[in-house]
């Protein structure tokens, strides 16, 4: 994500982009392998680079040829696909591993290798984006700018306890067995399938910094819901809601950037790519710092989502003082 714009400034966006999807699907085909775990480790690194192209590329690649009223709604279209595999992660992997490890790792593959092939010719031109030390750094709205990537990797610290320990807090916190919290990882999923479209949706007409605010607020509320309440009913609720605000946020942090951007358009690349950034950044220290709050406190699952939301209030708190004056 890091060297996203270094890349970009050498090789075609579509040839990055092609080449990201290349090395994703053939990691998934090297795990089917007996290499030992310095080989899974690589592939597995390969596959994360690969990603993290993905998100910060596809965006800016297809914007600049949608209408401006219709980018929330496309950028939410844009990353349904990663509550799509989320989705299927909660469907496809559970029955691809009756059949064993390795047909489970060449099942992935070959889905990845069909979608790969369907979206080898999609990737439009874009236009030459330079990079944000370029712009007269004096005219950016850095304190906004930067107030929202501490946002954003906020949100992204607050959704760990869902996204890493929601189906172990079913499975062993309340005993209820894995094919129980596989189903709600699936409702999970199909959160984040609904939620990226409905919040870009909500942004072209309402605007990505009153959506994102929404959203966040939510996030709240239903990060801490476990909590203080692990009946079926509540799991339900907050599975969802947190499946889709976990895939929502990023189109409309996307579209905030723009927001906060508009009369810097030569910026958004590089911006998008910080927010990017930093998203992974935070989730991987909420992934290490929640493991050892999890083993600090003995198995506490109730505090990792108090945690969680204690970051989420935070965000949602820095999100309105560093808004600026005309957004008021």
């Amino acid at each position: 994500m890091i060297g996203a714009d270094l890349l970009a400034r050498r090789l075609s966006a579509s040839l990055l982009l092609r080449s990201a999807m290349l090395v994703a699907t053939v990691s998934l085909f090297a795990c089917a392998l007996p290499g030992g775990i310095v080989w899974f480790f690589a592939w597995r690194l390969l596959s994360g680079i690969a990603g993290g192209i993905a998100m910060v590329m596809a965006a800016p690649t297809i914007f600049p040829h949608v209408p401006p009223a219709r980018r929330g709604f496309v950028s939410g279209a844009i990353f349904m696909g990663v509550g799509f595999g989320i989705a299927l992660s909660g469907t496809l992997v559970p029955v691809l591993l009756t059949q064993g490890i390795t047909r489970a790792w060449l099942g992935l593959g070959v889905v990845a290798a069909t979608f790969t092939l369907i979206g080898w010719k999609g990737w439009p031109p874009p236009p030459v984006q330079p990079d944000l030390h370029t712009v007269a750094r004096r005219h950016l709205p850095l304190w906004t700018l930067r107030g929202l990537y501490l946002v954003y990797g906020l949100a992204a610290f607050a959704l760990v306890p869902h996204m890493v320990f929601l189906v172990d807090f079913v499975a062993r916190g309340l005993n209820q067995g894995l094919d129980i919290a596989t189903e709600y990882w699936t409702l999970y999923g199909l959160g984040a399938l609904a939620g990226p479209l409905v919040a870009g949706r909500a942004a072209d007409r309402w605007g990505a910094r009153r959506t994102l605010i929404f959203v966040l607020v939510t996030q709240l509320l239903f990060i801490a819901l476990p909590a203080i309440d692990s009946s079926p009913v509540a799991l339900i609720a907050s599975s969802l809601v947190i499946g889709a605000g976990t895939i929502a946020i990023v189109p409309l942090v996307l579209g905030r950037t723009r927001e906060v951007l508009l009369h810097h358009p030569s910026a958004h690349f590089s911006a998008w790519r910080t927010a990017t950034a930093s998203f992974a950044l935070l989730q991987a220290a909420g992934a290490y710092e929640m493991s050892f709050l999890f083993d600090y406190s003995q198995g506490n699952y109730r505090l990792l989502f108090a945690v969680g939301a204690a970051a989420m209030f935070v965000a949602i708190v820095l999100s309105v003082l560093t808004q600026r004056p005309e957004d008021s």
